[in-house]
């Protein structure tokens, strides 16, 4: 099947999607009851989509094009409350963050259907260990050949929003170390990671034909790269975030991409280029490991920084952009987050209080349906 032509869409406009965990609120370890929750909210109120992921005991939910912070963050706002409601009438709860504290994968039930089959049948055991949940942001492009440009210029960002969004310290009831212990799980298939180096939709589709004539791929959804383009939407996806905490993260994260995407495409303040991918793995690691403590190395200086102080000075340069954006709240919830700590940190400090991992679970849940704040 030959790649399809790039849908143009309007510049910078996002879509968010959410994986989510479903859990009992008997014990807080998943439930596999996506079937009855997706029955609960089969009428549901808004122009928001949700729909099942590859195991039952989570979901996905999508929103509709948005152009600003406070429309996504209100549309955001209104499906948690939908889900919650749902959710307590089944006597379930619904979290964030990038991996449950304490499942087991074999224990996952794969939801019925033909690609989750499909998933299952080839990845094998990998299909049930990815039970792990994330934040896909799509912002749109015009062609294919500004979407990759785009897409390749965002690679020094990567580590950013994987340590802002880093949620999944807990793994199988053990404290990883990581920050993000969720993107090794996403590492293991054989087609993640970062996108070829190609900058025309052209070149784009010679390599999609050479992978496709292998019968390695069929379509776009076989990629598991980090950052991909989406020509059926007219977007580029990024897929690096854990599913953060709250919505409120959620929306942030969106909108700090949204203000990096203008300020790439208005400065262009570089070109990017194959050797900017020479320290990519490099950064990536720094940010799933040590979050907004790790370091990263510049790709054209080769000199080591912290992450933290490249998110400040990347504020400073985007803050212009996001107030024309409207996104300036946005952007100050990122700042707020250098300082208080990403959601590894609030999970691990309810942790060390002696907490059991149900109890960190509860309490994450009771954040993400708005049930407690910030805190």
């Amino acid at each position: 099947m030959p790649l399809q032509d790039f849908t143009p869409s309007q510049p910078l406009t996002l879509g968010v999607e959410l994986e989510l965990q479903l859990v009992s609120t008997h014990d807080f370890d998943l439930a596999p009851q996506a079937e009855d929750l997706l029955r609960v909210l089969k009428g549901h109120s808004g122009a928001w989509d949700v729909k099942p992921e590859i195991t039952r005991s989570m979901i996905e939910i999508g929103t509709s094009i948005q152009r600003s912070h406070q429309p996504l963050l209100a549309e955001l706002r209104d499906l948690r409350d939908q889900l919650s409601r749902g959710c307590r009438k089944l006597n379930i709860g619904i979290a964030g963050g990038g991996t449950h504290a304490y499942q087991h994968w074999s224990e996952q039930q794969i939801f019925p259907g033909e690609r989750f089959h499909y998933i299952s049948e080839l990845y094998g055991y990998l299909a049930k260990q990815f039970t792990v949940f994330g934040q896909h942001v799509h912002v749109g492009c015009e062609d294919g050949d500004r979407a990759l440009w785009l897409l390749h210029a965002l690679s020094r960002y990567v580590p950013h929003f994987i340590a802002l969004s880093a949620s999944s310290p807990f793994v199988q009831g053990v404290d990883t170390g990581f920050d993000s212990a969720r993107l090794n799980s996403v590492f293991a298939f054989p087609l993640s990671g970062r996108a070829p180096f190609c900058l025309t939709w052209r070149e784009f589709g010679q390599y999609f034909d050479k992978m496709a004539s292998t019968g390695v791929v069929q379509s776009m959804k076989d990629f598991y790269w980090d950052i991909r383009p989406k020509p059926e939407f007219g977007t580029i996806e990024l897929r690096v975030c854990d599913t953060p905490l709250n919505v409120e993260m959620a929306a942030a994260l969106a909108c700090y991409l949204q203000s990096i995407c203008r300020y790439l495409r208005e400065a262009r303040p570089f070109e990017p280029t194959e050797d900017d991918y020479l320290v990519y793995t490099f950064n990536r690691f720094q940010a799933c490991r040590f979050g907004l403590d790790g370091e990263i190395v510049d790709p054209k200086t080769k000199q080591r920084i912290k992450l933290r102080d490249d998110i400040v000075r990347t504020l400073a340069n985007v803050d212009v952009h996001a107030l024309d954006l409207q996104a300036l709240d946005a952007n100050n919830l990122i700042r707020d987050t250098l300082f208080e700590g990403n959601g590894a940190r609030w999970l691990r400090e309810r942790r060390v209080k002696g907490a059991p991992l149900s109890a960190v679970v509860e309490a994450a849940a009771g954040r993400w349906m708005g049930e407690v704040g910030r805190g």
